[in-house]
């Protein structure tokens, strides 16, 4: 596994990683939980990340830049299409390797685990699981590589959690479909090269009368919003595209018509498990900054790791990270497996998001004056976790899914 990543990097990058799996792993995965080829691509990924995204996670934050560089060497390597097989181009591994990988990044910079889980995930999942031979080649090569990524448009200014109520609709007109409307919050917006957009074709229909399409960027009668001032993940581009008489081939229908909300909901569910690691990322990174700080830091002649109530903090931040890889992991082994996996992805994402708010939040208390300042990266944890709290789904909406299928089960 960890091969096919080296192989596809070529040049010096990829030979320096070569030796980062050789030698004795030292990180959250060195025991026997995961098999030998895992333990090897996560010593890659975080190797990747402590030389390419640790020393500039900052910088690029600061200045709302998008990691281009990054990105194409992750491309080089594997890492923006894990699952997809390697006849269109991707590193043909699973969804647990795609999960150890975003963690890994994302703990190097959040931001740039989000551009590599929607391109992963909600861009070439639905392309791959719902489009045809011609649709993939044309639609899913192009973007393994890094030169390319996509994004994915489901979201509305009105519609929020209530993905059925598209008011964005496509109307057929001879070999050509005709979009209108607003799309809000899509990440990799103002960088992407194609989109994968959800409209109304038929309002009787309501939720059933949704479909997918495949859109290329830039394209006539698309335009992009302003991008987003937001609080965390500042490296990634967040805006609305706004389609007005946006004319694209017949052909670009992914799926059959009205299928569009079953593609989105399938979407969801897996890339669930790609922000349940994009949060367990930001929370390994969190708590490494507060174990790292209280070994260092003195106060009544001792670290302060000594004190009591440190401690019952960083046990308390460890217990929560731990619980939540473990989900993650049984959701992406469920879907490697093909079993369901909606519950448990709900049940990842929850406990993730949660987890990386809660753990970079006593972070920051832990170090206290110096976890509220931009010297350290305690503050940029904490501004980046609340997000994955938030999109592919509110806690809110995780609460209900994990209820709606629980009870779905109970009653047979």
């Amino acid at each position: 596994m960890a091969a096919v990543l080296l192989a596809r990097g070529g040049g010096a990058a990829a030979r320096a990683l070569t030796f980062g799996c050789l030698r004795q792993l030292h990180t959250v995965y060195q025991t026997a939980e995961l098999p030998e080829t895992h333990q090897m691509l996560c010593q890659t990924c975080r190797d990747f990340a402590e030389k390419e995204l640790v020393p500039i996670a900052a910088q690029l934050d600061k200045e709302h830049r998008f990691p281009a560089e990054q990105v194409k060497k992750m491309g080089a390597l594997g890492l923006l299409a894990m699952d997809v097989p390697e006849e269109y181009k991707g590193a043909g591994l699973d969804y647990l390797a795609y999960s150890i990988a975003v963690e890994e990044i994302s703990r190097g910079c959040a931001s740039t685990g989000v551009v590599m889980s929607v391109n992963n995930s909600l861009y070439l999942g639905p392309i791959l699981k719902f489009g045809s031979e011609e649709q993939k080649h044309q639609w899913i090569a192009p973007f393994a590589s890094g030169d390319k990524i996509g994004c994915f448009a489901l979201s509305e200014p009105g519609n929020g959690s209530d993905a059925g109520a598209a008011s964005t609709v496509a109307r057929l007109d001879g070999n050509e479909w005709v979009l209108n409307g607003t799309k809000a919050w899509i990440t990799n917006a103002w960088d992407a090269s194609a989109v994968v957009v959800f409209a109304t074709t038929d309002k009787s229909q309501k939720h059933k009368g949704i479909s997918a399409f495949l859109v290329p960027m830039p394209t006539p009668g698309l335009s992009l919003g302003k991008k987003e001032d937001k609080l965390g993940i500042r490296a990634s581009s967040t805006a609305n595209l706004i389609f007005e008489d946006c004319r694209i081939p017949k052909a670009n229908l992914l799926g059959q018509q009205g299928m569009g909300f079953k593609i989105a909901m399938q979407t969801l569910d897996s890339g669930r498990i790609g922000i349940a690691s994009q949060a367990l990322g930001i929370a390994q990174g969190a708590l490494d900054c507060a174990v790292d700080y209280a070994e260092k830091r003195l106060a009544f002649g001792s670290p302060i790791s000594k004190l009591q109530a440190i401690q019952f903090k960083l046990a308390d931040m460890a217990l929560a990270l731990e619980g939540a890889r473990l989900l993650t992991w049984r959701a992406a082994m469920l879907k490697d497996n093909g079993k369901p996996y909606t519950k448990e992805a709900a049940m990842a994402k929850l406990a993730a998001s949660e987890a990386a708010t809660t753990i970079s939040h006593q972070a920051i208390q832990i170090l206290g004056g110096m976890g509220y300042v931009t010297e350290m990266p305690a503050e940029r944890h904490y501004r980046d976790a609340r997000i994955t709290e938030i999109y592919e789904g509110t806690s809110e909406i995780q609460r209900l899914v994990i209820a709606g299928q629980l009870l779905k089960e109970y009653r047979g």
